[in-house]
């Protein structure tokens, strides 16, 4: 990207803006498959990181003791998800070459070995959320704004109908509710995936969607985690501090204070450090 949008990541990588494709496919659907972002070699380090994390989190540093501590940093602004999340969240007067646009709202680990469901449809219909609703869908011509957005990182392969994310493509536009007879699971509405591990799904919020029972035989190891407006936060939480001062200092804006602000900084929201920090 060019202008005041970071054409590089907190590693110096290049962002891979969008395609013209992907635009139109995302608004058209509102969610976005990015397959085979991580080689094996990435990938071991971070399912690591994610199982000690999950089951035995005391034996980590406490800077890594975090979705997206140690080895995991990498994901949170990954060369291809910036370009998707530069394109259709970012406050551009909020950006800078060193600062992000967006901001990262709140994250989960999720591990689910074979017969695990958690089907629970939510979501629709954003394009009708009045503002304070992070779940908010917006358009103009040539231009989208996704508000709450999800970028789910698949770190092992996913076998289509096997068990990954079920998603009623087009709902976060709908004008009326989803009737009961096209609710169910096995309904032709719903769209899902296959992926490569090391794959990313990315969604709006506004989207209706749902998990369903795990079929595959090697276990789903996600990790599901959300962005916002620079102004807004949904979820509860943060990395600790500890967490946070070990990454790069253009990572670390991801983290900054829920403000906008006006005129120079430090009067903007173009910063981070341990005053300017979300709670």
């Amino acid at each position: 990207m060019t202008g005041l949008l970071p054409d590089t990541n907190a590693d110096g990588l290049p962002v891979v803006p969008m395609t013209d494709e992907q635009r139109y496919f995302f608004d058209l659907k509102g969610w976005l498959l990015l397959p085979a972002l991580l080689t094996e070699e990435q990938l071991g380090p971070i399912r690591e990181h994610q199982m000690r994390f999950l089951k035995d989190r005391e034996s980590l540093p406490p800077e890594e003791r975090d979705n997206h501590g140690g080895p995991s940093q990498v994901l949170v602004d990954h060369p291809a998800v910036v370009g998707v999340l530069n394109e259709i969240l970012s406050h551009q007067a909020l950006a800078t070459a060193d600062c992000y646009g967006f901001r990262y709202d709140h994250t989960y680990t999720s591990f689910r070995e074979k017969g695990h469901d958690n089907f629970n449809p939510h979501g629709g219909g954003g394009y009708f959320n009045f503002e304070g609703n992070s779940h908010i869908y917006q358009m103009l011509p040539g231009k989208v704004h996704a508000g709450l957005t999800r970028v789910v990182w698949e770190l092992n392969e996913v076998v289509h109908g096997e068990g990954g994310t079920l998603l009623l493509s087009g709902s976060h536009k709908t004008a009326f509710p989803r009737p009961e007879g096209l609710s169910g699971r096995d309904s032709s509405v719903w769209e899902t995936y296959g992926c490569p591990a090391g794959s990313a799904l990315v969604f709006t919020e506004a989207l209706c969607h749902s998990g369903t029972k795990w079929t595959g035989a090697n276990p789903r190891l996600s990790l599901f985690t959300c962005y916002n407006t620079v102004n807004a936060k949904w979820g509860k939480g943060r990395p600790a501090p500890e967490v946070i001062a070990a990454m790069p200092p253009k990572r670390q804006t991801l983290f900054r204070g829920v403000w906008h602000g006006m005129s120079e900084v430090p009067g903007i929201n173009q910063y981070r450090d341990e005053a300017n920090t979300a709670v």
